[in-house]
């Protein structure tokens, strides 16, 4: 008897002892851009391609009315947005006047 009580003593030691021992196994490890999942299922690759993460965002309306200023546009307001440009009316020394910039970071002046 008690040979199957140290039996099952040990076999339950040693069970809670791999436990911890498994769960670093069971964590992400990754590497610049390719990221290596070990879980129950085996080894899982997974590239990531960072610049399609990186979402491109175009000129939003509030940084094409600072350009516009920039460019010596007075009270100036976004009229128009698409996928190509933003529009913006306002006033220069020499009267109204609209500016076009691309939709594009940065905002460039067409």
């Amino acid at each position: 008897m008690p040979a199957k009580l140290l039996r099952a003593a040990l076999v339950t030691t040693l069970a809670f002892v791999s436990v911890p021992l498994a769960a670093p196994f069971a964590a992400p490890a990754s590497a610049q851009d390719v990221e290596l999942r070990i879980g129950p299922d085996g080894v899982r690759p997974i590239i990531r391609d960072r610049d399609r993460d990186r979402r491109d965002r175009g000129c939003s309306p509030r940084e094409a009315q600072r350009a516009a200023a920039e460019e010596g546009l007075r009270r100036a307001e976004v009229v128009r947005v698409t996928d190509r440009s933003v529009t913006v009316r306002g006033f220069t020394r020499r009267g109204p006047e609209q500016l076009r910039f691309a939709n594009r970071r940065g905002c460039p002046l067409i």
